[in-house]
């Protein structure tokens, strides 16, 4: 009688802990399926940042709005359709993401060496994001795999969850704890602003009414945003946008925050510290951004048999 009660036991243990590795993330997931998958992504990522530096901050900027609504679901990129409500035109990407030809690209050749549709999309932007990274001399980091990819979007889910330009302190540490982050994960994944370039309008108020800004970076960012037009008009979001450095967190301290988010970080709060810290030790922030990456990432995944592997990215199957 004991041991077929032992017996049971250790049979529903044994169910409970293979149901519990089927559903989680490993960083090994495809080492048997397609090993080829994550060298393939690689070398389309490295090719793509080699003839464009930006389109690095580009693929990680795709992950970052990816994982902010609803979880890293590859949502962001399903085109609208009758029944897709489309990522794409929401506030923050509308005519401001970028990269989804690149993803395409990873995907096609991906599914080329792998001899069908295996890898999701979901994963894809995962690793395209730390290859990004990597490119531009930053650090990497083991991502944990295993993503399946989302059947809807939202746009509205887009609108309410990804952080915006104009967001203080109290408003941003509220966002990222709304997706599980705390104030470290905040400012080490602002951090990413070390790459890339932000539009005129995103930063217009902050250079022409903001006080808590240095006056010469102030005159040299309205030479290229004026009061009224330019809206798509480019600045670098630090000095060196396609080199993973420390010099957006020295720029904060500096009163050099393009963003009004950015400079949020240094403003009396209590962030201050850590972007001090940041400032004055490359090797510190590194290992915590890849630790809020990894961190990010695995913010509500979709495993075992919930979402699909899509065929093409930019649609359901």
């Amino acid at each position: 009688m004991v041991s077929r009660s032992f017996l049971f036991i250790y049979v529903l243990v044994m169910f409970c802990l293979a149901g519990m590795a089927f559903s989680e993330l490993s960083d090994d997931f495809y080492h048997h399926i397609c090993p080829k998958a994550l060298p393939t992504i690689k070398r389309v990522v490295v090719d793509a940042v080699r003839k464009e530096r930006r389109m690095g901050a580009s693929l990680l900027r795709l992950h970052f709005h990816d994982c902010f609504v609803n979880g890293c679901d590859a949502s962001i990129l399903l085109d609208q359709t009758s029944t897709i409500n489309s990522e794409k035109t929401s506030r923050a990407n509308n005519n401001s993401a970028r990269g989804f030809e690149v993803i395409d690209k990873i995907k096609s050749e991906v599914d080329k060496v792998c001899g069908r549709s295996v890898v999701s999309c979901a994963d894809i932007l995962a690793v395209a994001a730390r290859d990004s990274v990597v490119a531009l001399h930053g650090p990497s980091w083991k991502v944990k795999l295993g993503r399946r990819d989302s059947t809807t979007a939202s746009r509205t889910a887009a609108n309410n969850n990804i952080p915006t330009p104009f967001m203080d302190l109290p408003a941003l540490i509220k966002n990222f704890k709304k997706q599980g982050l705390d104030e470290k994960d905040l400012v080490a994944l602002s951090g990413g602003h070390t790459l890339g370039f932000a539009q005129c309008f995103t930063f217009r108020n902050r250079i022409y009414n903001e006080t808590n800004i240095d006056p010469t970076f102030r005159r040299q960012r309205q030479a290229n945003c004026p009061r009224s037009g330019g809206d798509s008009n480019l600045a670098p979001l630090d000095p060196t946008p396609a080199l993973f450095d420390s010099k957006y967190f020295s720029d904060l301290r500096s009163k050099k925050g393009l963003l009004h988010s950015d400079q949020a970080l240094f403003s009396g709060g209590k962030t201050d510290d850590l972007v001090e810290k940041y400032s004055k030790n490359l090797g510190m922030f590194s290992k915590d951004f890849a630790q809020s990456m990894i961190k990010m990432g695995n913010i509500k995944p979709l495993t075992g048999k919930r979402g699909q592997i899509r065929v093409n990215c930019r649609k359901v199957n």
